[in-house]
């Protein structure tokens, strides 16, 4: 192997040569190789989850809990009798307000999560707000059930870029969704079945929150999905966090 050395002038002259040709394809929209340019920052903004991988057969029940309490041991029911494990997402302030359910919910095997300590809106609160929701929630999950919680829900699904940055500077992964039941709008519960089912898809995560019609159309969805082939497991499961 032949090493060449650069007198500091030959260096120089190179420099420049490389300096003016970046210049030139940042002007002309040349793609350059990555040996020329640094990729990566401090400031990337971290992206959401939003399902997993579609040619998988696994899916997943978020079921976002700030309030519905007196429908969480119809739908604990049901998933124990389907032997299924889904993904709660807990607000701190209803976790401080339901502690032995919360409890009820871990010992049945679920994953718990994160959702913000008061629900308030991710978007419109700063950084640090939002971090400090996180660590509240965390701080009240693991109190109540002993569960240390890494995945976030925020909120609304609210995810600019400042609620990214929190959740990953507090050492969380940000989920969303890719079906949703938009059960808050109490339809009833063939309206509910029907958004699942054509919309359904392999990785998919289905958004869902204790209601008197999601607890009535649950048995039917995990019946049909399961008929079908598909698999539920954790988000956590699901996205091989």
């Amino acid at each position: 192997m032949k090493v060449f050395f650069l007198s500091k002038k030959g260096g120089m002259l190179i420099g420049i040569y490389i300096m003016a040709f970046c210049l030139l394809a940042a002007g002309t929209g040349i793609i350059m190789p990555d040996s020329v340019f640094v990729t990566g920052s401090a400031d990337t903004v971290p992206q959401p989850w939003r399902c997993g991988s579609e040619d998988s057969h696994s899916i997943s029940l978020a079921i976002n809990v700030d309030w519905g309490e007196e429908y969480i041991p119809q739908i604990l029911d049901t998933l124990g009798e389907h032997n299924i494990h889904a993904t709660f997402f807990l607000t701190g302030r209803w976790c401080d307000n339901n502690q032995e359910l919360a409890r009820n919910i871990a010992m049945s095997g679920h994953e718990l999560g994160n959702h913000g300590y008061s629900h308030r809106s991710p978007n419109a609160s700063a950084k640090e707000e939002i971090k400090d929701e996180i660590k509240r929630t965390e701080d009240a999950v693991l109190l109540a059930t002993g569960y240390c919680t890494s995945l976030y829900a925020p909120p609304s699904g609210e995810c600019e870029d400042h609620v990214l940055q929190a959740a990953a500077e507090s050492g969380y992964q940000t989920i969303l969704w890719s079906v949703d039941t938009i059960d808050w709008q109490k339809p009833d519960a063939d309206t509910i079945i029907k958004r699942v089912e054509d919309k359904i898809h392999g990785g998919a995560i289905i958004l869902a929150h204790p209601t008197a019609s999601t607890a009535e159309a649950l048995p039917t969805i995990i019946d049909d999905l399961q008929e079908k082939g598909y698999e539920f497991v954790t988000v956590s499961q699901n996205l091989d966090l």
